[in-house]
């Protein structure tokens, strides 16, 4: 009996080894923390705007980007199949964030672009962070944001003009 015990312990542990160190732990950790708080700003943004897709939305989208690229790096995948996965995140969050976008009755009014486009961008926030390029997420949140709250104030800044 103790010889079954053994091989269960061993089959555990092998199966947790995927962070083999506390380095590696460390480093996993903080990228996706950085993806949820990033997907978390962004969310909290379209919350703010009342928007359906809002927080824990968009820190799904960018924590589950991050580990879509964390775990084939672990596994140690080449840049081209890399390519390949990047390429499915982006597309599979296409669908995702079509889900979003309303067509009115009268076919030209259309709306949840932004929230799409958001969900979008959070995604490649959350592989950016996965990647390794927190800086570039950071960056990127901090665009978002900024075209998020001042673009709607100028354009109600140029409607006025014109009316």
């Amino acid at each position: 009996m103790g010889d079954w015990w053994q091989a269960v312990i061993d089959t555990l542990v092998a199966d947790f080894s995927d962070l083999p160190n506390a380095a590696e732990a460390a480093r996993i950790t903080v990228r996706l923390l950085i993806a949820a708080l990033l997907g978390g700003l962004l969310g909290y943004e379209r919350e703010q705007q009342r928007k359906s897709a809002g927080v824990r939305t968009h820190m799904l989208v960018a924590i589950g980007a991050a580990l879509f690229v964390l775990i084939p790096q672990q596994a140690g995948i080449a840049e081209v199949e890399m390519s390949r996965v990047i390429q499915g995140v982006i597309a599979g969050v296409g669908f995702l964030g079509a889900g979003t976008i309303i067509k009115g009755a009268d076919e030209e009014h259309v709306r949840g672009l932004t929230t799409a486009a958001g969900i979008w961008l959070t995604a490649a926030i959350g592989l950016a962070a996965g990647l390794g390029r927190e800086s570039s997420a950071i960056l990127c949140t901090l665009l978002a944001l900024l075209i998020l709250s001042l673009v709607p104030k100028v354009e109600r800044w140029l409607s006025s003009r014109r009316g």
